[in-house]
């Protein structure tokens, strides 16, 4: 397994992949970040996080739509397949190299906020009042990002799982940003669906139902074993794809 993450991470930064994605990213993150926070002279970070949740929605799938896909198209499938390795250790290899950028990013991402700091101190040192001026929270910052690198875990299993599907790699980039996209749109309707029922049902689906308690900083153990879950299903049925190749 780690010889595949090794040559997996290497291949990010061999090829565009990898600097796009990073690039794109953290330019991303910054505008976002100078319209929510900074030009506005807020300590909220909320509106930060939230679209930039919308942000991986699309980009996620472009770091995950060659994992597979690009192996079909140059024919070294094969190779995998026979490789001495258990079909399980080389699909998680696959996405733990995948997470690795990703995790990357957002963590890097987060040092677009430290200014809030730097501004509350100096607000702080002018004020008569210091006990009066609030900075950002650094506990809701914390829980954010823990609940953006989860909800990433489980788009790049969702995009590895698709990607496994076809060797069209736009075709894989398209589907699953439709289908993430779809899967966090679910949450939009729970506020017009008057059954009870239904809604649990959708609550349980829809990815955004288990971000809101990290999105006040509290850490929900709850959560953490549902996007793990939600990895380890994407995960499964990747490995069932090809296990059924392997012996098909």
């Amino acid at each position: 397994m780690f010889a595949i993450y090794k040559k997996e991470l290497r291949s990010y930064f061999t090829g565009p992949v990898g600097y796009v994605f990073a690039g794109v990213y953290l330019a991303l993150s910054a505008l976002i970040c100078c319209f929510t926070t900074l030009k506005s002279l807020s300590y909220d970070t909320r509106s930060f996080f939230s679209l930039m949740i919308m942000v991986m929605a699309v980009l996620v799938p472009l770091l995950t739509m060659r994992v597979f896909a690009e192996e079909k198209k140059q024919k070294t499938e094969q190779m995998l397949l026979t490789a001495p390795i258990s079909l399980f250790g080389m699909v998680l290899g696959k996405f733990l190299a995948a997470f690795t950028v990703f995790a990357s990013c957002a963590i890097v991402s987060c040092i677009n906020l430290f200014p809030l700091y730097a501004i509350a101190t100096e607000e702080r040192a002018a004020s008569d009042l210091p006990e009066t001026i609030v900075g950002p929270v650094t506990g809701e910052i914390a829980g954010r990002l823990i609940g953006i690198l989860l909800l990433g875990a489980a788009f790049i299993a969702i995009g590895i799982f698709i990607s496994s599907l076809t060797e069209n790699q736009l075709s894989a980039a398209v589907l699953s940003i439709v289908v993430i996209g779809s899967l966090l749109a679910l949450a939009l309707l729970t506020n017009y669906i008057p059954n009870y029922a239904i809604r649990a049902v959708i609550d349980w689906i829809c990815l955004l139902s288990r971000y809101a308690n990290f999105d006040y900083g509290l850490f929900d153990f709850s959560a953490l074993l549902y996007y793990v879950s939600i990895c380890g299903i994407f995960l499964f049925a990747t490995v069932r794809v090809y296990d059924k190749r392997r012996w098909g």
